[in-house]
């Protein structure tokens, strides 16, 4: 599935659909449960949900939608919003990353991580996404891309078990 919501993506940026109208687009749909049931349903006609889409959603968005419910993939909204806003990342230079840790870290510190991730990977910016988890005991763990830095306590103590108990 993960690729056709990439691909789906790439039709968005080719035709420069605003980020924003489908943010909006999402939204309507997260909070209308009704009008998520009607444009899934293989039992409401095209031409039903086609008068939908018409009359409630931004007209950027229209004819997107009307193709996502032709092919059923309006259940995938979300997950081709999230790879069309991380193409137009991409394409901008910019990487989203993850950081786990116990405690935010200072200004400094991800200033410092910042200039590392984007000396390493060769982008313009990095947007940080801050996740808290006490299990980690201290330090953190990076997921940039496909790659995951772990300079946690917890790793730290796991990779030396390992090393201890394979002696």
């Amino acid at each position: 599935m993960r690729q056709t919501s990439v691909n789906y993506a790439r039709v968005l940026a080719d035709l420069s659909v605003p980020v924003e109208d489908l943010r909006e687009a999402v939204r309507l749909l997260n909070e209308t449960p009704a009008l998520r049931r009607i444009l899934e349903s293989p039992l409401v006609s095209r031409d039903k949900k086609e008068r939908v889409i018409d009359r409630i959603f931004p007209e950027p968005v229209k004819n997107f939608l009307k193709v996502a419910c032709l092919h059923e993939k309006t259940g995938q909204i979300e997950e081709i919003l999230e790879c069309y806003e991380e193409y137009l990342r991409q394409q901008e230079g910019i990487m989203k990353v993850l950081l786990t840790c116990v405690t935010p870290p200072s200004k400094e510190q991800l200033q410092g991580i910042e200039k590392f991730l984007c000396s390493k990977y060769q982008k313009k910016d990095v947007i940080f996404e801050i996740k808290k988890d006490p299990s980690l005991l201290g330090g953190f763990v990076l997921k940039a891309g496909d790659y995951e830095y772990d300079y946690s306590l917890d790793g730290r103590l796991k990779r030396l078990k390992q090393q201890l108990t394979r002696r």
